[in-house]
């Protein structure tokens, strides 16, 4: 009876650390550092910075645009003038002053 049982647990011992090493390794697969989940959640940041990366870029675009205004060779007077009313605070005589919260 006992030669029996070894008999049969000698047969099941390979398949079941077979099937653990499977099992292993589809988790790991899954939920791993370098995972399917791990990939799919890359992507995505990737996608976010890009998106960020573009907002950047067109607000340093305008801002070069607006410095290539103000530049001596190409002096815009209407950015000079908005400029000076910015950093001295002042308006005409008669202006209503509105005050944007977004900036």
């Amino acid at each position: 009876m006992l030669q029996e049982l070894l008999s049969r647990c000698r047969r099941v011992v390979g398949p079941m650390i077979g099937l653990g090493a499977v099992a292993y390794f589809t988790y790991h697969t899954v939920e791993g550092d370098r995972g399917v989940l791990a990939y799919f959640r890359l992507q995505a940041e990737i996608l976010d910075a890009e998106m960020h990366l573009s907002r950047v870029a067109s607000e340093r675009t305008e801002m070069e645009h607006r410095v290539q205004l103000l530049r001596p060779d190409h002096l815009d007077p209407d950015m000079l003038e908005e400029r000076a009313r910015i950093m001295l605070n002042m308006g005409r005589e008669g202006e209503v002053v509105v005050f944007d919260k977004r900036r």
